[in-house]
């Protein structure tokens, strides 16, 4: 009897995208291959128009390849329709974007329960399951703020909350610290490395070399081709219990012995009053 192999999440082979035509087309993707296991942290890096946000938005079946195959969990999800690629991407896939993208009219638990409206769930239910991910992330109290009353750390643990109501299998992060300072970015970071620990695959574009220290694997990519593929660390178990998470609004928030301790894991630089010229 032969033994079953699980195949990889993810698995690309000659993949390309092109934009454009006739004189004015242009080469994003160039035949890229990759295969990416089920509990990666990837971090694709890259110059601007290098492709990354594109393999991004196809690996989230938000756009398509011209040629090549996308292979998700090994089932061709180039050969599917539109409906059929918007319930795969409603089940598995959660965005974190740079941008947030909270729609303005809406609070933050409707924004929250937004992707479970296209899985048909109640909204008794939806609200339900939103709140629930709100308090994980201490935001019960801004459940009924609008977005424009949010600070920017505040808002993208929402957009986290809400890439991840869903509980989707692979989370797709692009330049998710872009728009934040540098205390924020810590606590996001965390949050998507406790994401990690969980056992989900989490894909992230970076333009950020400090970040690249909690993947387990960085791409980089040039001229819409992969450059090079290091792996830094083997694919760690998922963790039986949750970590604790930082307690507060936004890291300055916190008391000055915890949040010591809690930069103290990752350290992105040195802070301007610790520095010397």
């Amino acid at each position: 009897m032969k033994a079953t192999t699980t195949p990889p999440v993810i698995a690309l082979h000659g993949l390309t995208k092109r934009y454009g035509i006739g004189d004015a087309e242009h080469t994003v993707l160039d035949a890229v291959d990759l295969t990416i296991e089920k509990g990666e942290f990837i971090a694709i890096m890259g110059p601007s128009g290098c492709g990354k946000t594109t393999l991004l938005n196809i690996l989230g079946l938000l756009d398509r390849a011209d040629d090549g195959e996308y292979y998700l969990d090994g089932r061709d999800v180039e050969t599917l329709g539109g409906g059929r690629r918007a319930a795969i991407r409603s089940q598995q896939v959660g965005f974190v974007f740079q941008n947030f993208n909270l729609v303005p009219r809406l609070n933050v638990i409707d924004n929250v329960a937004l992707p479970l409206t296209y899985k048909g769930m109640n909204k008794t239910k939806r609200l339900k399951a939103a709140s629930k991910m709100l308090s994980t992330f201490h935001l019960s109290e801004r459940e009924y703020y609008m977005p424009w009353q949010l600070s920017g750390g505040q808002t993208q643990r929402v957009a986290i909350a809400r890439a991840l109501v869903n509980d989707p299998s692979i989370v797709l992060a692009d330049e998710p610290t872009g728009n934040l300072d540098s205390r924020s970015s810590h606590v996001i970071m965390e949050e998507l490395a406790d994401i990690h620990a969980r056992g989900n695959t989490i894909i992230m574009v970076t333009h950020n070399p400090d970040l690249t220290s909690y993947a387990s694997r960085v791409i980089r990519m040039l001229d819409g081709r992969i450059d090079s593929d290091t792996k830094l660390r083997d694919i760690a178990k998922p963790e039986s219990a949750p970590k604790r998470r930082l307690d507060s609004n936004t890291a300055a928030e916190a008391p000055k012995k915890e949040l010591k301790k809690h930069f103290k894991k990752r350290p992105l630089g040195k802070s301007r009053k610790g520095s010397k010229k």
